[in-house]
């Protein structure tokens, strides 16, 4: 089992649940994390580190986000690796709560 970035990431990009990564499975694009699915181990503190919800594990992913299990694997795929946390962008809490944010996520 994985845990899942999903929508709520998109243009908020807080970076707190990449510090408590013990596997380093976090991997930064230019407004969305994605976590690899095949290094996370299920161990569960990023989850509760995320401020906007954002991370759900996979047996829990409601349903409107099932599609970004796929998502997390292609994207940490191509994208570095992050491990450290970093200022959040400066819009981020104006981001925080919007809803279909899909549609602005950069690959």
């Amino acid at each position: 089992m994985t845990f899942v970035v999903t929508e709520q990431c998109i243009r908020c990009k807080y970076t707190d649940c990449v510090e408590v990564c013990p596997v380093d499975c976090f991997y930064e694009g230019p407004n969305f994390l994605a976590i690899n699915p095949d290094e996370c181990i299920d161990c569960a503190l990023c989850e509760t580190e995320c401020p906007v919800d954002a991370i759900y594990s996979q047996d829990d992913l409601p349903e409107k986000y099932k599609a970004f299990l796929e998502i997390n694997k292609e994207l940490s795929a191509k994208w570095p690796m992050i491990n450290r946390k970093k200022a959040a962008p400066e819009d981020a809490d104006a981001w925080a709560n919007v809803p279909d944010k899909l549609k602005l996520l950069e690959k």
